[in-house]
C-alpha cells in the first residue's frame, strides 16, 4: 500500500444498511437527499443474495444474484442510475470468506456438496476435513431427535431445516439420513466436532476457499461485472483475517477491479499498520475513530474510574482478563478449529500440540501475522507463549519451526487465519463485556486500558496518514461499533466527572444492583449514555451485553432467574433514582454536545475518506447491532435540511440540528473544493486554556479548530484570553457565515456560537 489514492476514490461515503425492509428502491428515493447532504458516494451494506429475512446482508448464499428482497437486478440498477445521475459514487460492501449455509435450500453451493459430498464440482469451494467422510451438520435439538426426522419427496426435513436426499428413499427417515453425505447431530456437538471451516463460531457461515483462482472468479465475478459497467466505484472487503492469503487476495481483486476504491476492514491495533503488499486504499476506519475519540478523553478521570470496578468486584487487570477470556474461546469455543491445527504439528504429541497451539493464538497482540512477507507478530507471539508457558517449550519450538519454514504450508496457513477468531471472539466480543471500568474506549481496535491520547499524538497519527493512506476511509460509527459516536461523546465526558459520576453510582447500585459487577457498570454507563432509551431497547442491550460476557448467563445455556433480574431492573432503576439518573444526565448532555460536534468535524476534515454512518447526521444514541440498524426518518432530515438552505444557523440543542449543519457543510466543501483539503499541519493555540484547543490546516486555506475536555474548560473560565494565530488575510467560518479578519484571533470569539469552526480564507487573500 502506497500514498497514492485510486481514482474512483471519493470525497466522502454515506453508509446505508439495506434490509427487506429498506431495499434499493427505498434506497434510490435518498440517493437526492445524500447529494443535498454533499456525499460523494453512496456506500452500502452487501447486496448479493442473502439467508431469507437477513437484516444484514453477511450471511450471502448466491454472489450471482444481485438480492431479489431488495428488488433484485432491476432495482439495483435503478438505483445505480440514480447515484450516477447526481454524479455520486457507489460502494459496495462484498463478503469473500464464507457463505450461509443456515438455509440450505437458499444455497445452491453447499446444497450441491450436501448431496454429492467430495463427488461435487462445488467440493473444493468449502473448506471441508475430509477426514470424516460425511459433513457434520449440527442442527438437531438433541441426538433423539433423529426419529424427529421424516421424508418429503427428495427432502430430508427436521422441522423447518431441508436436506437433499442422495439415492433412494426406501426404509424409515432415519436409515435415509444414514445414507447420506452428511451427518445431522446435536448442535451442541458443533463447537467440538465441526469439520468445516467456519466464520468465527458461527456454524451456519461456512468459510469459502477464495484462494482458488475459480472459485475467486465464480463468487466475484457479479460484483466485478458492476465494477467493470461502471455501476460500482468502490469496494469495501469484510474481514480479510479468515482468508487464507490475504496478500494475494488484494493483489488478485486490484488487478480485476484497477480503478476501484477498494477499503478492507482489517482492525489495526494501535501501532499496527497495515501489510504494504495489499494494494488498497486502506482500511475502513477503525484504527481514526480511536485516535478521534481518545482526545477527548480526560486521562485525570482513570483513577477514580478504576476504583469504582474494583469496589464492585471487577478485575481491573486488563491483560489477564482478556487473557482469561481468549483462553475461554480456544478451550470451549474453538475446539474443532484447535484440533484441526495441531494435527498438523509433525513430532508433537497430540496434547502438547493443541496447547502450543492455543498458547500461540491466546498471545497475539494483533489479529494474525502476515507471513511470508512479515513475520514480527509470529515472532513476537512465540515469544509470549513461551514466557506464559515454559512446559510447552518443546511443542513451541516445533511449532514455531514447521511454520517459519514453511511459511506458506497449510500449518502456517490455518493458524494465521483462525488467531484473527480467537481475538476477535476473545477480545471484542468478551473481554469488552466483562471489562467495562469505562466502555466508551471498548470498541473495535480500541485498548480499553489506554485511557485517552494526548493532541500532539493525534497530530502525528493523522500526519502519518496523510502521508502513507490518504484515501483511507475514517469512521465514528458502524454497523459493528459497540456505540454510535455521540453515545461515546456523552460517555466521554464521564472522565471529567468521574469523582462526582463514581458517587452516583455507588449510591445506585445500594438501592438497584444487579449482583455482577461488569454488567453492573455497563448498565449504569449504557443508562447515562443512551438516553433518552426506552425500556425494551436498553434490556434487549443488556440481555445481549450479559451473554457476551459468559460470566453469569450465555446464548446456550441462559440463567432465567438472573435474565429476569435484568428485565426488571430499568422500572426498578425509574422507581428508586429515577430522578437522580434524569438530573446528572441533563447535567453532562450539553457538555457531550460538544464533544460529538468536536469528534465529528475532526473526522470530517481529518486525511482520509470520512464515512457518515445512516442516521448519524443528527444525534444518534445507538448502542451495538441490531439496535444500530433501526428505521432511520429521512423525511425529517430532508425538512431540517430544508431549512438550512434557507440560511438557519440553529442552536446547539436536542434537536441536532446544528450537527446536520456540521455536516452538510463541511460533506459540501470537500466535495466542492477538494484542494483545500490536501496536507495537514498541526496549529497550537496560545493561552490559558489552549490545551482544550485542536486545531489544524489542511491547507494554507483552510483551518480547523474543535474543543476538547470541555467541562474543564467550563470550570476553569472558558478560554479566557487564549488566542490562535492565522494567516494573514480574511477568513469565512463555513458553518456560519461570519467573517474573522484579525489575527492572532481569540478563541473566546472565534467559537462564541459553535465550540468548533472551519475556516476558509477568502480567494483574494490566498
Amino acid at each position: 500500500m502506497t500514498g497514492a489514492v485510486s481514482p474512483s476514490t471519493p470525497s466522502s461515503t454515506y453508509r446505508l444498511q439495506l434490509r427487506p425492509e429498506f431495499g434499493f428502491g427505498d434506497a434510490r428515493d435518498v440517493v437526492g437527499y445524500l447529494h443535498d447532504l454533499g456525499v460523494g458516494a453512496v456506500y452500502v451494506s452487501p447486496v448479493l443474495d442473502a439467508t431469507p429475512g437477513s437484516t444484514h446482508g453477511y450471511d450471502v448464499t448466491d454472489p450471482r444474484l444481485a438480492r431479489p428482497a431488495l428488488g433484485g437486478e432491476e432495482g439495483r440498477l435503478a438505483l445505480a442510475d440514480a447515484v450516477r445521475a447526481c454524479g455520486l459514487g457507489f460502494v459496495v460492501d462484498i463478503v469473500p470468506n464464507h457463505m450461509s449455509v443456515e438455509v440450505p435450500t437458499a444455497n445452491p453451493f453447499w446444497w450441491d456438496l450436501l448431496a454429492k459430498g467430495r463427488a461435487s464440482q462445488f467440493a473444493h469451494w468449502f473448506d471441508v476435513d475430509w477426514a470424516r467422510d460425511r459433513i457434520l451438520v449440527p442442527v438437531l435439538g438433541s441426538a433423539d431427535d433423529l426419529d424427529a426426522l421424516t421424508v418429503e419427496g427428495d427432502q430430508l426435513v427436521y422441522h423447518d431445516h431441508r436436506f437433499p436426499i442422495a439415492g433412494d428413499t426406501s426404509g424409515t427417515p432415519r436409515e435415509v439420513h444414514d445414507r447420506q453425505r452428511y451427518e445431522l447431530v446435536d448442535w451442541r456437538r458443533g463447537n467440538a466436532e465441526l469439520n468445516y471451516r467456519r466464520f468465527f463460531d458461527i456454524t451456519t457461515l461456512a468459510a469459502v476457499r477464495v484462494e482458488q483462482q475459480d472459485v475467486f472468479a465464480a463468487v466475484h465475478a457479479e460484483v466485478l461485472r458492476w465494477v467493470a459497467d461502471g455501476d460500482v466505484s468502490g469496494l469495501r472487503i469484510d474481514h480479510p483475517d479468515g482468508l487464507a492469503d490475504p496478500t494475494a487476495y488484494m493483489q488478485r481483486l486490484r488487478a480485476a477491479a484497477p480503478q476501484a476504491w477498494i477499503v478492507v476492514e482489517k482492525i489495526l491495533h494501535p501501532g499496527e499498520d497495515l501489510p504494504q503488499s495489499w494494494p488498497v486504499d486502506g482500511t475502513t476506519g477503525y484504527d481514526a475513530l480511536g485516535e478521534i475519540f481518545g482526545v477527548l478523553v480526560d486521562p485525570r478521570g482513570e483513577d477514580a474510574l478504576t476504583s469504582l470496578a474494583a469496589e464492585l468486584g471487577q478485575d481491573v487487570d486488563y491483560a489477564q482478563v482478556e487473557q482469561t477470556a481468549r483462553r475461554l474461546v480456544t478451550d470451549d469455543i474453538l475446539v474443532a478449529e484447535v484440533r484441526r491445527i495441531a494435527a498438523l504439528v509433525d513430532d508433537v504429541e497430540a496434547g502438547a500440540a493443541r496447547a502450543a497451539v492455543a498458547e500461540t493464538m491466546i498471545a497475539f497482540d494483533v489479529y494474525r501475522s502476515y507471513l511470508p512477507q512479515e513475520h514480527a507478530h509470529w515472532h513476537a507471539a512465540i515469544a509470549t507463549a513461551r514466557q506464559r508457558r515454559p512446559d510447552l517449550g518443546e511443542a513451541l519450538d516445533a511449532l514455531d519451526h514447521q511454520v517459519t519454514s514453511d511459511p506458506s504450508g497449510e500449518l502456517a496457513t490455518r493458524i494465521q487465519q483462525t488467531s484473527g477468531m480467537v481475538v476477535a471472539k476473545g477480545t471484542e466480543d468478551t473481554t469488552f463485556y466483562r471489562y467495562t471500568r469505562f466502555v466508551a474506549l471498548n470498541e473495535v481496535g480500541g485498548s480499553p486500558d489506554r485511557f485517552g491520547i494526548g493532541v500532539d499524538e493525534l497530530h502525528d497519527l493523522a500526519a502519518a496518514r496523510d502521508a502513507g493512506a490518504p484515501g483511507a476511509m475514517t469512521t465514528l460509527t458502524t454497523h459493528d461499533t459497540k456505540r454510535s459516536e455521540d453515545t461515546r461523546a456523552r460517555l466521554a465526558v464521564l472522565s471529567e466527572v468521574a469523582d462526582d459520576f463514581v458517587a452516583h453510582v455507588r449510591r445506585w447500585s445500594q438501592q438497584c444492583g444487579l449482583g455482577e459487577p461488569s454488567l453492573e457498570l455497563l448498565a449504569w454507563q449504557t443508562l447515562v449514555g443512551a438516553a433518552p432509551i426506552s425500556d425494551e431497547r436498553l434490556v434487549d442491550y443488556l440481555l445481549k451485553a450479559a451473554r457476551e460476557s459468559k460470566l453469569r448467563t450465555t446464548w446456550t445455556e441462559p440463567d432465567e432467574p438472573f435474565e429476569q433480574q435484568v428485565r426488571e431492573w430499568p422500572a426498578a432503576v425509574r422507581a428508586a433514582v429515577g430522578d437522580e439518573v434524569d438530573a446528572f444526565v441533563e447535567s453532562i448532555t450539553p457538555h457531550g454536545w460538544t464533544n460529538s460536534l468536536s469528534q465529528k468535524l475532526l473526522q470530517l476534515t481529518a486525511p482520509g475518506v470520512p464515512d457518515v454512518y445512516q442516521g448519524t447526521e443528527l444525534w444518534d444514541f445507538s448502542l451495538v447491532d441490531p439496535d444500530n440498524r433501526r428505521a432511520v426518518d429521512y423525511g425529517a432530515r430532508r425538512t431540517m435540511l430544508a431549512r438550512l438552505a434557507d440560511g438557519e444557523v440553529p442552536a446547539v440543542d436536542e434537536t441536532g440540528a446544528a450537527k446536520l449543519l456540521l455536516v452538510q457543510r463541511t460533506l459540501t466543501l470537500r466535495r466542492d473544493r477538494p484542494e483545500l483539503f490536501r496536507g495537514y499541519t498541526p496549529l497550537r493555540a496560545e493561552g490559558p486554556s489552549a490545551d482544550h484547543a485542536v486545531a489544524y490546516s489542511r491547507s494554507d486555506d483552510l483551518v480547523v479548530v474543535a474543543t476538547r475536555l470541555p467541562v474543564g474548560l467550563a470550570e476553569a473560565g472558558g478560554w479566557r484570553d487564549t488566542t490562535l494565530t492565522l494567516p494573514s488575510g480574511t477568513w469565512t467560518d463555513v458553518l456560519t457565515g461570519e467573517a474573522v479578519d484579525s489575527t492572532p484571533v481569540r478563541l473566546a470569539a472565534l467559537l462564541d456560537r459553535y465550540p468548533v469552526v472551519l475556516l476558509v480564507r477568502d480567494a483574494d487573500a490566498s
